[in-house]
């Protein structure tokens, strides 16, 4: 017996059209990969999270764009609408509800002022960086819905003052 389909093709070969990938866009924002342990941590448990959940999403048919955001300047963290480093974004949605900061040292010492930066409260307890089962969730919810619920208004983006003093501190330290 022939078990072959010799009516169409069902292969993975590439003979088929194939549909065309759904864009899932993380963004991962952060003040400074040189020094700073929260956003190196955030970034290693990005990329950890990424490989876990890559088969999943490329099997459902979603293609993965990673944009790693260094926001240098005021007028990046205005364009990005940045609240907090380190941030990720999940299309377009920050995968923390709320806001938590706490005081972070590297930064401090970067940029000669006290500075805080994002904790992550996740199940309930709180993080330095984003725990890895926290990120693939945020992913897996906002890709196969049950995502979090957006905003009905959106407040205008005021820079916020933690930031504005990192940054005037790194430009004081570049002018010295």
């Amino acid at each position: 017996m022939n078990n072959s389909n010799t009516s169409g093709c069902s292969c993975s070969g590439g003979c088929c059209p194939q549909p065309e990938k759904r864009l899932v866009k993380i963004e991962f924002l952060y003040l400074d990969l040189s020094v700073c342990e929260r956003c190196q941590g955030a970034e290693s448990n990005l990329d950890a999270a990424l490989r876990e959940v890559a088969s999943v999403l490329g099997a459902a048919g979603y293609a993965v764009q990673v944009d790693k955001i260094n926001v240098t300047t005021p007028e990046l963290a205005i364009r990005h609408e940045f609240e907090s480093s380190p941030t990720i974004r999940v299309n377009g949605k920050d995968i923390a509800l709320e806001v938590h900061e706490t005081l972070c040292q590297e930064c401090g010492d970067l940029c000669g002022t006290e500075t805080q930066c994002r904790s992550w409260v996740y199940e309930g307890e709180e993080y330095a960086e984003p725990p890895k089962a926290m990120i693939i969730s945020a992913i897996l919810k906002e890709v196969f819905g049950g995502g979090q619920p957006t905003a009905t208004e959106k407040k205008p983006y005021v820079l916020p003052e933690n930031l504005a003093a990192f940054f005037a501190g790194l430009q004081s330290r570049q002018e010295q």
